[in-house]
């Protein structure tokens, strides 16, 4: 559902519009700012309870945050390298965890750490880099 949340709350846009008249989202019921800030506020509680479960669980940290992408350090290529595990093998609670479903955590990307610290040593946030194709430097960069 891409989209969704955004469309809860539309400026108004293109270039007939003038300052100060009412845009036809606000004729939507659709149109909730209110539940939206209510969605994103409940999202990022729920982010910074799993980060700081994941900081008493692991003692790990992230290196970046990013709305919702989270840059963590792993010994390895997966998150898999990383995230708690019980010793049933099930991920513990609290904590983040894989899948495809909303609320649970998906791999965005995995780089080296020497991008990421190249990253942040020049201000920029690897959490917005780590996804896509400008997660990988050029030579020369």
């Amino acid at each position: 559902m891409k989209g969704g949340v955004g469309k809860l709350r539309e400026r108004p846009q293109g270039r007939h519009y003038k300052q100060g008249e009412r845009w036809p989202a606000l004729e939507r019921p659709t149109w909730r700012p209110d539940i939206r800030a209510a969605v994103i506020s409940k999202a990022r509680v729920n982010m910074h309870r799993k980060l700081a479960n994941m900081a008493k669980m692991t003692g790990l940290f992230p290196l970046a945050v990013l709305s919702d992408c989270v840059v963590y350090p792993s010994p390895g290529p997966s998150p898999l390298d990383f995230l708690p595990y019980a010793a049933s093998g099930k991920p513990q609670p609290g904590g983040f965890r894989l899948g495809p479903t909303p609320g649970l955590a998906k791999l965005e990307g995995v780089q080296e750490m020497a991008w990421a610290v190249d990253l942040m040593e020049k201000g920029f946030n690897p959490a917005r880099h780590i996804k896509g194709g400008d997660a990988v430097m050029d030579e020369g960069e």
